[in-house]
C-alpha cells in the first residue's frame, strides 16, 4: 500500500460545481481515482486523489481555486463485509488515528481502494505492511 497524493480545493457552493471541477479534470485527461466533496462554512470542498496530480494542481490553479496537498495512505482492500473494521483495528492498535477517510476505484471488480488521512503516514504503513 503506498502513500499517495490528496488535493483538496476550496470552490464555490453551488449547483454544478462539482460537474465543473470533473470536466475541468477530464478536459486535462485527469484521471479521477477517488473523491469526497462537502461543504464546509458555506462553501464547497473537494479532495481528490487522480492520477496526475501535478496538472491537476495546475487545472485548480487556473480556476482560481485555492488548493493544499496531503500525503494519505491508499489501502485496497475486498469489497466486502468487515474490510474496513481490519483496517481500522490494525490502526488502532498501532496508536494511529485516522481523522478521515473514503473509497475509491481500485480498477478491479472485486476491491476498492480506501484513502486515510492519518497524523503519522510512516507509523500507518508500517502498522499495515504487517
Amino acid at each position: 500500500m503506498p502513500k499517495v497524493t490528496q488535493l483538496s480545493a476550496w470552490v464555490e457552493n453551488r449547483p454544478g460545481m462539482l460537474g465543473q471541477v470533473a470536466d475541468a479534470l477530464g478536459r486535462r485527461k485527469v484521471n479521477i481515482r477517488a473523491f469526497m466533496a462537502t461543504v464546509m462554512s458555506e462553501r464547497g470542498f473537494v479532495r481528490v486523489v487522480v492520477d496526475k496530480p501535478a496538472v491537476a494542481k495546475k487545472v485548480f490553479a487556473a480556476h482560481g481555486w485555492k488548493t493544499t496537498e496531503d500525503d494519505v495512505v491508499e489501502v485496497p482492500i475486498p469489497d466486502r463485509p468487515g474490510a474496513l473494521g481490519r483496517v481500522a483495528d490494525l490502526l488502532g492498535a498501532a496508536g494511529v488515528n485516522i481523522d478521515y477517510a473514503y473509497l475509491g476505484n481500485a480498477g478491479a471488480g472485486s476491491k476498492v481502494n480506501l484513502y486515510l488521512s492519518v497524523p503519522d503516514v510512516k507509523a500507518a504503513l508500517r502498522a499495515l505492511r504487517r
